[in-house]
């Protein structure tokens, strides 16, 4: 809660039907002496409150277990339901609730020294997925007129050594790529032997060797050779069946209607320009005037994708106006880095798991220990749901308690397809010492997590962390 309301959410609400007692000291920095035997959710509100003053923090005096049970509606009126330590039978039903109000489910879960995350959601819709890596969009396999027009401008031949030496990349190689393309019956180079002789051609026209604007060309000169249209990911976004919208769709899916039509239509099978260029060497005139050429065709893009939305809006009786400029710009922007996730509920995850998925997870060195925990801590829910109590909670139980939660165990892995594999034995035990303890520092860290997951989905930046 503390990240997310220093991150400057809107409002936050904290349900809670307990007081506090000693033990939540421990694991929990909002509270201090004072708030010993006071409401939780109050104490907790108020020092939120002081964290940032911007954010309406709200609190509810009541167990989150009855309203589930009683008053599923109270749900409804979020935007994200983050659900900490409620044993498996509640966070099913809750996870029912919320995905029928399509609302977004962020389950954290700490105990002992391990913990867990999950995230469920029917879509999640990514506008800004910000990959590690990712090809500057120059179109230099398809250059528009006006590109053009400023490269064939340029002298490449100049021996004036300022301008030869400050000359941009992108423009060297849009007016070699056109002579190349003329000495080949229009075709840019493909093989590994044409691009290398594509680069040839590049240092042929350099006049000294020190000049960066060719090196930065010849370490470019694949960026020409770019196979044009869109990517795989993308097809399936716009070729998606929920792209044939209706007035219910989202804004989101108005616009990949929107922009399928664009590519058939202006965009000649290509997304909208992003309208961005990277750092190169040049002339300070030549840079800001490609910067403007760039930025006019994405404005030009924007334009035409606009007139696109406005008219589906129109066709399915909403106001054309109901989508803002800033979003659709944004949208043209991050054309080619949309992302649709869609997941898996929690029933469907526990009644048919993937059977090679958790396969493949359990006998692999570097997530076999997850997959125990993971099991452990159904587990553990299963024991708590019999006993009233988490295993290792009184330590005179212990030695019982570890061949009851390993029976708990075996089973929750039959359901899961995985007869007969082995569970470490440590691990159970471990996880009875730990006696559903939670440690601050591992509190800590599984909110930190999940505050970034709530931020991803509000926001539609980044693609989520898959459960």
């Amino acid at each position: 809660m503390k990240n997310l309301v220093l991150g400057g959410v809107g409002s936050v609400t904290v349900v809670d039907g307990s007081k506090v007692e000693p033990s939540d000291l421990g694991n929990n920095f909002l509270l201090d002496v004072g708030c010993l035997g006071q409401s939780r959710a109050k104490s907790v509100c108020s020092f939120l409150q002081e964290l940032n003053d911007a954010v309406n923090a709200k609190f509810v005096e009541e167990s989150p277990l009855a309203l589930i049970d009683t008053n599923p509606s109270f749900f409804s009126q979020f935007t994200v339901v983050i659900a900490t330590q409620l044993l498996e039978r509640s966070l099913l039903k809750l996870d029912g609730i919320c995905r029928k109000a399509n609302i977004v489910l962020v389950a954290a879960r700490s105990y002992g020294l391990t913990g867990l995350v999950r995230i469920s959601v029917k879509e999640h819709n990514v506008i800004e997925s910000k990959p590690d890596h990712f090809l500057d969009d120059l179109r230099l396999h398809n250059p528009w007129t006006e590109l053009k027009q400023f490269a064939k401008s340029i002298d490449i031949n100049d021996k004036d050594p300022v301008v030869h030496k400050h000359t941009p990349y992108i423009v060297i190689l849009v007016r070699l790529a056109e002579k190349w393309a003329d000495a080949h019956d229009g075709h840019l180079p493909s093989t590994r032997h044409e691009k290398n002789e594509f680069k040839d051609l590049i240092r042929e026209h350099m006049l000294n060797l020190d000049e960066e604007n060719y090196k930065e060309a010849v370490e470019s000169s694949y960026k020409v050779s770019v196979t044009p249209g869109i990517s795989d990911e993308v097809r399936q976004i716009i070729d998606d069946s929920s792209a044939e919208v209706n007035s219910s769709s989202s804004d989101f899916w108005v616009l990949v209607a929107a922009l399928k039509e664009f590519i058939a239509n202006e965009g000649n099978g290509e997304l909208p320009l992003e309208g961005t260029i990277p750092d190169m060497t040049s002339l300070t005139e030549y840079y800001v005037s490609l910067q403007k050429i760039y930025q006019a065709k994405a404005e030009s893009d924007c334009l035409a994708l606009e007139h696109h939305v406005k008219d589906i809006l129109k066709r399915i009786d909403r106001d054309p106006d109901s989508i803002s400029r800033a979003y659709i710009k944004a949208f043209c922007k991050n054309a080619r880095k949309l992302r649709v996730c869609r997941y898996r509920s929690l029933e469907e995850e526990f009644s048919s798991p993937v059977l090679s998925e958790v396969q493949k997870y359990f006998t692999d060195e570097d997530y076999c220990f997850a997959v125990n925990f993971y099991v452990l801590l159904r587990a553990v829910d299963r024991l708590a749901a019999n006993y009233n109590r988490y295993p290792g909670i009184f330590e005179s139980e212990i030695d019982e308690d570890v061949p009851r939660l390993k029976t708990a165990a075996v089973s929750v892995m039959s359901e899961m397809g995985l007869n007969g594999a082995p569970l470490s034995e440590d691990l159970i035990s471990e996880m009875c010492r730990f006696g559903g303890a939670e440690i601050h520092p591992v509190a800590a860290f599984i909110g930190g997590v999940a505050s970034q997951e709530v931020i991803k989905v509000v926001e539609s930046e980044h693609v989520r962390y898959r459960p």
